[in-house]
């Protein structure tokens, strides 16, 4: 008879102001893991007086530590307390599914999205660079395992000082299922949106290059609208006043994936990901797709994209006429890709660690 493999799994971040793509990723995996009869998921997160909304209320239950985010990021780096054994009792593995790694008894497996702090630390604030430091250093030094979701991050990671032994490469899925034209129509008419417009999706913080993105916009002969989807996240957003900007804030996921679907192009132009999940997104939706050449994002778009210099509005420009002209092919292509990626393919893989860790 199989034997369960109990693993505590955090999501401190679904209570996040700006819970972001590590949440998505850790809810997506935990809902597609049920398929794994021997893992059962125990979620751990810090003591709060609420549920977190809606689209980060986890699937699985959640143990509670006696302290929240912030103060119980500080504990787990400076005190190694409180162990997730505190909350969960005995685990097989620990897996910790942000950054910020918690202290355990347990073998740890951490998932590492991107080192962008270390390469733009002026992106962050001085408080979020010491403590993604003194993260880095604890997992350098605890984590049995640290999953990346590309090989740029894997690669980064790498020449940070894990060595090759303790890396998996991990790649992120996404849900393929197409938006109807009559949901396209819904969410046009529910924000007020014209027929034709740009479409960019992810929290507003300095690396996601708007003002680059706007600025290339203004240089366009026929400006479409720009519509912006996104929690604001931080630091100073400067953009293009030669643009219509639309600012949509967060959506709930019935509503993204029409917004996707809607548009004319997905402009993506970051300067930095660990993986760029919005581009695989709008690639499942069949939208034509501009994101940066030399990143993540690169590595998961492959050939189904136009790519452009991050750093050079008018490349960016040039890249939204050619996917316009392309929309059909990169539709097609998009496609195609997003189709191969899956969040049970995700889990499968992550519960092979588990599985490797356990014995």
């Amino acid at each position: 008879m199989m034997s369960t493999m109990r693993v505590a799994y955090t999501l401190e971040q679904c209570w996040h102001a700006v819970p972001g793509g590590t949440a998505v990723s850790a809810l997506r995996v935990a809902e597609a893991m049920v398929h794994h009869d021997d893992v059962r998921l125990v979620g751990v997160a810090g003591r709060h007086a609420h549920l977190p909304p809606d689209p980060w209320l986890p699937s699985i239950p959640v143990a509670r530590l006696p302290i929240a985010a912030p103060w119980l990021y500080q504990t787990w780096l400076h005190l190694g307390w409180p162990k997730v054994e505190r909350a969960v009792g005995r685990v097989d593995v620990t897996h910790a599914t942000g950054l910020i790694p918690c202290p355990t008894d347990a073998p740890l497996v951490v998932t590492l999205h991107d080192l962008a702090f270390l390469h733009e630390p002026k992106h962050f604030t001085k408080h979020g660079v010491r403590t993604f430091r003194a993260s880095l250093e604890h997992i350098r030094r605890h984590a049995d395992v640290v999953l990346c979701s590309s090989q740029s991050t894997l690669d980064d990671v790498s020449f940070a000082g894990i060595g090759a032994d303790r890396l998996r490469l991990v790649p992120l899925g996404v849900d393929a299922e197409r938006a109807s034209a009559t949901e396209v129509a819904r969410v046009r008419s529910l924000f007020d949106l014209p027929e034709r417009y740009l479409l960019f999706v992810g929290t507003l913080e300095p690396r996601k290059n708007l003002r680059g993105l706007t600025a290339a916009i203004g240089l366009l002969d026929d400006p479409l609208p720009l519509v912006v989807v996104g929690a604001d996240g931080w630091g100073d957003l400067e953009i293009d006043v030669r643009c219509d900007v639309r600012f949509l804030g967060f959506v709930p996921s019935e509503d993204l994936d029409p917004l996707y679907a809607g548009a004319e192009v997905f402009c993506y132009p970051s300067e930095r990901e660990g993986y760029g999940l919005p581009v695989l997104e709008a690639m499942a939706q069949g939208v034509p797709v501009v994101t940066s050449v030399g990143t993540a994002t690169e590595e998961t778009a492959g050939s189904a994209a136009v790519l452009v210099q991050p750093k050079d509005p008018a490349d960016i420009a040039r890249g939204i006429v050619e996917a316009q002209s392309r929309s059909v092919e990169l539709s097609a292509k998009g496609r195609s890709r997003a189709l191969k990626r899956s969040w049970s393919h995700t889990a499968s893989l992550t519960a092979a660690v588990y599985r490797e860790l356990a014995r």
